[in-house]
């Protein structure tokens, strides 16, 4: 039982072999995460910390956003997270697309979105969220061309690793002003000193902190005894991971 996240690097194929059940409280984590994603885009569709820091510099700034309702959002992972998100999006005034090759139509509908491929996605979406693993496919998922199908004014929110994004791309489009960008991970992480991500104002950093932290930690021994509680018992396990999750989680 792993009282934390993911085990993708700590686990070895052969402990499944040996036939031990392995679980992990990961979907306890990714609650707090959902919950940063939500507070992302309801910030980021109000362009609030372009403004802000327009605001700090003396006066009002010109133009506001638009706001969340009635806009598309775009979920790229059906994750742990990612389904969490789209929970919380079904009861907002907004239209919901998802991208992810293991999720079908019937269930992308169950889910409250309409199933579509990342260029369709990345094209009709005003805020897009990323919530896929970190994964050789995945690498680079957003990368130049799929930045520039952005609509201008999108907002481009990643809780999830840092590789999703090609950072020099991102570092154009942000530059030039077409998009913006609210990371709470990035590649490489931590950014070097004098990066520019941090220093454009239409770029929002965290770092790393989406996470369980401080209270929020409770959640998972939470889990994690209940989830003991569970296989004592017999019952079905909440977190259990099969050998087959290990090539495509986070």
């Amino acid at each position: 039982m792993h009282a934390a996240g993911t085990v993708k690097r700590l686990i070895d194929p052969v402990v499944f072999e040996r036939g031990i059940v392995v679980t992990s409280a990961a979907q306890a984590n990714a609650l707090p995460v959902a919950e940063y994603t939500m507070a992302a885009l309801f910030l980021g569709a109000k362009q609030t910390f372009r403004r802000s820091r327009a605001y700090t510099g003396g006066g009002f700034p010109p133009g506001g956003g638009p706001g969340l309702l009635g806009s598309t959002v775009g979920i790229i992972g059906a994750s742990r997270v990612g389904r969490l998100v789209l929970e919380r999006l079904h009861h907002l005034d907004v239209n919901v697309l998802l991208a992810d090759p293991y999720v079908n139509m019937d269930e992308a509908n169950a889910l409250g979105a309409v199933l579509t491929d990342v260029d369709d996605l990345c094209a009709r979406s005003d805020l897009i969220s990323l919530h896929a693993p970190a994964l050789p496919e995945t690498h680079h998922l957003i990368d130049a061309r799929r930045l520039a199908l952005m609509p201008p004014g999108a907002v481009l929110i990643n809780t999830a690793r840092g590789s999703l994004v090609d950072t020099e791309a991102l570092v154009e489009a942000c530059t030039a002003g077409r998009i913006t960008a609210l990371l709470d991970v990035t590649d490489p992480e931590p950014l070097p000193t004098g990066h520019p991500l941090l220093t454009l104002d239409n770029v929002f950093l965290t770092p790393h902190l989406a996470g369980a932290e401080g209270r929020e930690v409770q959640r998972l021994g939470e889990f994690a005894t209940a989830e003991i509680a569970r296989f004592l018992r017999g019952d079905p396990l909440q977190g259990q991971i099969h050998l087959d999750h290990l090539a495509r989680i986070a």
